[in-house]
């Protein structure tokens, strides 16, 4: 849970929308735009868990999809 909330802090920095995630086929998606988070956040993100979807513009995990 601990690197889940770290991950969602960090997401915070770059937006704060109503409806930032979403899961579906046990992943879990956060709709911030990669474009806009640097390379050191996304190399943190990435030890968290969660990689750059290029195909949704968004980031994904599958640690945190559903079970």
């Amino acid at each position: 849970m601990e690197d889940l909330i770290k991950a969602l802090l960090i997401f915070l920095k770059y937006g704060n929308k109503q409806y930032p995630t979403s899961c579906e086929h046990d992943i879990l998606y956060v709709d911030i735009d990669p474009s806009v988070v640097p390379d050191e956040d996304k190399k943190t993100l990435d030890e968290l868990g969660f990689f750059v979807d290029d195909e949704n513009d968004c980031f994904a995990s599958f640690k945190y999809g559903s079970m």
